[in-house]
């Protein structure tokens, strides 16, 4: 009898737990990761991370210093990358095609909410181009207004200066922010109306960043802008 196809991609904790445990060596090594807001992410229960991308390393850091575990919504180009593809399978993550309306990866994402699990979305898509926040794409508004689970903001950046850094045999300042869960109208909803709730998230991440990478949310303002926060060190 052959098996049944699992709701989402198993993580296997044998090969997830190491990973992790490397991973976060090399990073406390080569850079200094200033945290703040771990205490925002539930403990457990559905939960959308959405998150910033500027960088091929913001998705480390999140790994390392989001509290709980978390799969992610990846690209299907990256399942057959000879370096991606193994560590991006290892913790579970759920291939999406981009370019298209890819419901069996938004089946695998619904079940993985609906299970109680974490999701983490990159929503703009793509690394940034810019070094700033691009156009935010409607997915994970579909997502977290059909799901009706929590969104929970964390912004990185500093992970695009860890190159150039280790070149001068120096670590590099980075930074990972996480915000208060929020949540988006719980329902089905036009394409106009996702957008608008994608504006939302954009500009809760845009408060979050300093004015520097804010990119086209750029004229979003708060009444502390963020230069060098006090933050922990490390997990």
């Amino acid at each position: 009898m052959p098996m049944k196809e699992p709701r989402y991609p198993v993580i296997r904790p044998w090969l997830q737990k190491p990973m992790i445990a490397i991973i976060r060596l090399l990073v406390n090594l080569l850079t200094r990761v200033h945290v703040e807001g771990q205490e925002y992410v539930p403990a457990e229960g559905p939960m959308i991370l959405v998150a910033n991308h500027l960088h091929h390393l913001d998705s480390p850091i999140v790994a390392i210093t989001a509290p709980r575990t978390t799969q992610a919504l990846a690209g299907e180009k990256y399942i057959r990358h000879p370096f991606f593809a193994p560590i991006l399978k290892i913790a579970g993550s759920i291939f999406i095609n981009r370019g298209e309306v890819d419901r069996k990866a938004l089946t695998q994402a619904f079940n993985l909410l609906e299970d109680g699990k974490a999701l983490a979305i990159a929503i703009e898509g793509t690394r940034s181009k810019t070094g700033g926040l691009s156009e935010g794409k409607v997915g994970t508004a579909y997502i977290a207004t059909r799901s009706g689970a929590p969104l929970v903001p964390v912004v990185v950046w500093g992970t695009e200066n860890i190159i150039p850094a280790w070149k001068k045999l120096r670590r590099a300042d980075v930074y990972a922010v996480y915000g208060k869960p929020f949540y988006l109208p719980h329902g089905r909803f036009r394409t106009a109306e996702l957008e608008k709730h994608t504006e939302t998230i954009m500009l809760t991440l845009a408060e979050m960043l300093p004015q520097q990478y804010r990119g086209i949310y750029s004229k979003t303002s708060d009444q502390n802008p963020r230069q060098q926060p006090e933050m922990s060190t490390g997990r």
